[in-house]
């Protein structure tokens, strides 16, 4: 496989200044909105602060890659004094829980740093610094990735199976 120099972008959370204003997730909904910025929505946001509020926690986590599987860990952690479960730290949409996936169609939703835009709106809006955008040049393997109309797919086809997703395609497309 080829190597190629890869521009990786990564935001840094620093959950001890995250006071749960959830303007990331305000920002962020009405930028993936159709069309942009017509609607707020912060459960189609591609950040979601996870909130503990009696025992003060807020925990900025973004929006990973879809896995159909859900994990075995279910372990707790205690990072200064605070309780955090397993869950809290995963940023893929899964089959146990709804968060990172789109509210109307359950299609699973990924983080794509606000592509287009200087730097994600999250980082660019969070009034307390707790998101800190970095930017590193790494030399990768050449991977094929799917767009995603491909991802979306595979979501369905997952959830309903394949014969049922081809027989919408092609009733869809006789009906189109």
């Amino acid at each position: 496989m080829a190597k190629i120099t890869k521009k990786i972008k990564t935001i840094k959370v620093d959950a001890d200044k995250c006071n749960g204003c959830r303007t990331c997730e305000i920002v962020c909904s009405a930028h993936h909105s159709t069309p942009q910025y017509s609607t707020i929505n912060p459960a189609a946001s591609r950040i979601h602060v996870i909130t503990r509020r009696l025992r003060d926690i807020w925990l900025p986590v973004f929006a990973g890659e879809y896995t159909p599987a859900e994990c075995n860990g279910r372990d707790k952690y205690v990072i200064d004094g605070k309780e955090y479960d397993e869950c809290a730290f995963c940023r893929a949409a899964c089959p146990s829980r709804d968060l990172f996936k789109d509210p109307d169609s359950g299609l699973p939703l990924k983080c794509d740093m606000c592509e287009g835009e200087d730097m994600p709106l999250c980082v660019e809006w969070c009034l307390n610094e707790v998101l800190i955008y970095e930017e590193r040049e790494e030399e990768v393997d050449e991977e094929v990735l799917l767009d995603e109309m491909e991802t979306g797919l595979e979501a369905l086809m997952e959830k309903f199976g394949r014969d049922k997703v081809e027989s919408a395609m092609n009733r869809m497309s006789r009906n189109g």
